[in-house]
């Protein structure tokens, strides 16, 4: 799965992207999860806002 993100991040313009990934805990169990995206350099502050 990272040889895909690399191999995407290597494209023209690619400088622009982002891979971001934010930890989130689940109130019911306690465990955390990962959620992982590549966006927009000016979209990362927006991604790691949501909930």
């Amino acid at each position: 799965m990272a040889k895909k993100a690399v191999a995407s991040l290597q494209k023209r313009g690619a400088k622009d992207f982002t891979k971001v990934i934010k930890m989130t805990k689940n109130e019911k169990t306690g465990a955390y999860s990962f959620k992982q995206e590549i966006v927009h350099k000016d979209q990362v502050n927006d991604f790691l806002a949501k909930k």
